[in-house]
């Protein structure tokens, strides 16, 4: 039987320093910080940019289906069955490599999984129907998924104990930059898309997201394994396999853990990919119709202006055909002025959503510092606790309200902050409920299996959109909605798991 406190405790000397956390770390730590938190960054990056390009790839790989009056509801189905795919290759790859990183070392595996990640969001863009860009998508999926468990039991193991919790949080919260990234090359292309893209832009989107792969280079000249998984491994040797699941399982205290700190992190993640990185879909649904209305506007107003009557009078009559069935032959002429209208209401709609994203992901980067600064005070428990019921509250009523440009600003980054904060709290807890031996096998377990789970949170979203049909653009507002009581899972496990504050890893 093991516990968390069997570990040894931190040297007097590093005790008795009183130094702020930062200062503690040496060049070495700062380098290991800093290529752990690229890594997860451009993971992020490549996840977000997949969120963000999800619309448009999917109106164009189902383009044969546009006359069908069920195109709407096809391209959105076609997007959660990507998501679910996506994040199924997500669970598996963290399992497979959370494995690899206990067995063969962490500075490898991450290597190896920032390769995969890149190369294969390089192929989305050569997606030629939903099929193979869901495939891509999984592939993609495996990398994404091994690199963090990885990542965060590096710097676990390598950071002094004073400084742990802080950099962990730190780690976690960069990634948000990796996000806002992804934000801002989905807004510059949208706008400069009316003057010409090489390609489409959703594809543009992904050939980006393939240039991490040169951090791989980084990682492979100068990153060293942790003494701590050196030391485990000569020991592993004659005792116990590193990595093991057999050995994860085996003892009920890791195995409580594990199980435990599923059902936890299954909160988080089902809460964020069913229901909050959607908010960006919800801010363009509500405000198609209305962007769409002040493109007529504009086009109406600068043809009058122009003196060009005709025009003005063809925009006029193609809206009011639109308005009353939206699914009306029109000739080829009256196609063309409608093709204008549609570009520059995409253009809004696309500035809409990357700012919405931008204001969610600045949200999460001072919801993640802000769990790590109370979970420091308080504890992680009663940290989640608050966080699980800040999400849950936040998100209810961003999805009820969200309408209007002004709430991007000022809602959005509530929902965000309480959203991600829970998963600053998995970068810094997950670690510290397992041995060396099994740290990245039992973090990816609790991260990572929990998205087996939250493939099907995007489904069961399907599900609910259908249910909600009738609602038209509301539909996806009242899907979020319903899902959110998943928030409230976290609270029942809570008092099930060990406090670990203040203590060291256990060994």
């Amino acid at each position: 039987m093991h516990t968390l406190d069997d570990a040894p405790p931190a040297s007097k000397e590093e005790l008795a320093d009183n130094r702020p956390w930062y200062a503690l770390l040496t060049k070495y730590h700062w380098f290991v910080l800093a290529v752990c938190a690229l890594g997860w960054l451009f993971d992020c990056l490549d996840q977000q940019l997949f969120i963000l390009a999800r619309p448009q790839a999917m109106e164009d790989l189902l383009g044969y289906l546009k006359t069908s009056p069920d195109y709407k509801f096809w391209t959105q189905t076609f997007g959660d069955i990507s998501t679910s795919v996506f994040i199924a290759g997500w669970a598996s790859g963290g399992l497979i490599f959370g494995m690899l990183g206990d067995r063969i070392g962490r500075a490898k595996t991450m290597m190896l999984t920032i390769l995969i990640y890149s190369a294969c969001t390089g192929l989305s863009a050569l997606s030629q129907t939903v099929y193979d860009f869901a495939f891509y998508r999984f592939l993609t999926g495996l990398g994404v998924g091994g690199e963090f468990a990885v990542g965060v039991a590096l710097v676990a193991e390598v950071m002094p104990t004073k400084a742990r919790t802080q950099a962990l949080g730190l780690l976690q919260a960069l990634s948000a930059f990796g996000n806002i990234s992804a934000a801002l090359i989905n807004l510059q292309l949208g706008l400069t898309e009316e003057e010409g893209l090489p390609m489409a832009r959703w594809r543009l989107m992904f050939v980006i997201g393939a240039l991490p792969a040169l951090l791989a280079l980084l990682i492979r000249g100068r990153l060293k394994e942790p003494e701590k998984w050196v030391h485990a491994k000569v020991e592993g040797k004659a005792t116990v396999q590193l990595g093991s699941y057999a050995e994860l399982f085996g003892d009920p205290v890791w195995r409580k853990h594990a199980i435990l700190g599923l059902l936890l992190a299954c909160s988080g993640v089902i809460g964020l990919w069913a229901v909050g990185f959607y908010t960006p879909d919800l801010i363009r649904d509500v405000n198609q119709k209305p962007a769409t209305a002040r493109a007529y506007e504009r086009l109406t107003k600068e043809a009058t202006e122009a003196g060009d009557t005709e025009r003005a009078t063809a925009l006029e009559e193609i809206r009011a055909l639109m308005e009353k069935d939206p699914k009306a032959k029109i000739s080829d002429s009256q196609g063309k002025l409608k093709a204008e209208v549609d570009a520059i209401a995409k253009k809004q709609l696309s500035i809409y959503q990357s700012l919405t994203s931008i204001m969610l992901n600045l949200g999460a980067f001072l919801g993640i510092f802000g769990f790590s600064a109370l979970a420091q005070k308080i504890g992680r428990k009663p940290t989640f606790a608050i966080a699980l019921l800040a999400a849950f509250f936040s998100t209810i009523y961003v999805f009820w309200s969200l309408q209007h440009f002004w709430q991007i600003f000022v809602l959005v980054p509530v929902m965000g902050f309480c959203q991600l904060s829970l998963f600053g709290g998995y970068a810094v807890y997950f670690p510290e409920l397992f041995p060396t031996r099994l740290r990245s096998t039992g973090t990816s377990f609790c991260y990572n299996v929990g998205r087996f789970v939250a493939a099907f949170g995007p489904l069961v979203k399907i599900g609910l959109n259908y249910a909600f049909s009738g609602y038209g653009n509301n539909a996806l507002r009242y899907a979020g909605m319903t899902m959110c009581v998943v928030f409230l899972v976290g609270l029942f496990v809570l008092p099930f798991l060990p406090e670990t504050k203040g203590k060291p890893l256990p060994e």
